[in-house]
């Protein structure tokens, strides 16, 4: 579940499609290089790797290599995307109600070397797992499992109600030539009561969350 904002956002400062493919080139050359393994990918699989952002997550401590994160569940990716729309908001006091964003579903498949919190033996130490603000353990085990060639880390929803399995993607090589599929747009709202999700224009299929939940 991405935000589906790449092309609106350059659209909106060009004049004309060539102009716009222009400014697009030039984007794309002052981005990092992309790491071995990736450069054949779909973007949407190849993106997180890229990056080393300041701010880290619960498998990639600051500066680290990037991590691809992925749910099992369709709802269980709402409720992670829909907790850092409201993150957002919350750190942003002056900031008004999120209006609906455009954000891409799709499904895709990965095999490799893998670790999964949620089974024994390491489900003894769930705890640690399933934190809502401290990510320190699961960064510690995220470096100790690249070390180990880990490839893969399969672990519980923190966000989801329901605490569906999540999978983080440490390593590109995991998708082998799979391509993005099922894909579907979302629009996501966030007031700081709850967060709203609805299947593209038609709306024929809904989640809400209330922000307690997520926080």
């Amino acid at each position: 579940m991405v935000e589906a904002q790449h092309t609106a956002s350059t659209m909106r400062l060009a004049d004309a499609l060539p102009e716009q493919a222009l400014l697009e080139a030039i984007l794309e050359a002052s981005k990092p290089p992309l790491p071995a393994g990736a450069g054949k990918l779909h973007y949407l699989l190849a993106t997180p790797f890229r990056y080393r952002p300041r701010a880290g997550s619960r498998f990639r401590a600051p500066f680290e290599a990037g991590v691809w994160y992925g749910a099992e569940h369709l709802r269980s990716a709402l409720a992670e995307k829909g907790y850092w729309r409201l993150r957002f908001l919350l750190d942003s006091p002056a900031t008004p109600d999120l209006k609906p964003v455009p954000h891409t579903a799709f499904n895709v498949s990965v095999r490799g070397k893998a670790l999964d919190l949620t089974a024994p033996p390491l489900a003894r130490d769930r705890e640690k797992w399933v934190s809502r603000t401290d990510y320190g353990a699961t960064q510690a085990l995220a470096a100790a499992a690249r070390a180990a060639d880990i490839e893969l880390i399969r672990y519980a929803s923190v966000r989801d109600p329901q605490h569906a399995a999540c999978v983080a993607a440490l390593e590109p090589a995991v998708f082998g030539r799979a391509k993005p599929k099922g894909i579907e747009t979302w629009f996501i709202a966030a007031s700081r009561e709850r967060v709203r999700c609805v299947r593209d224009a038609r709306g024929d299929e809904t989640w809400e969350f209330a922000a307690a939940a997520l926080l």
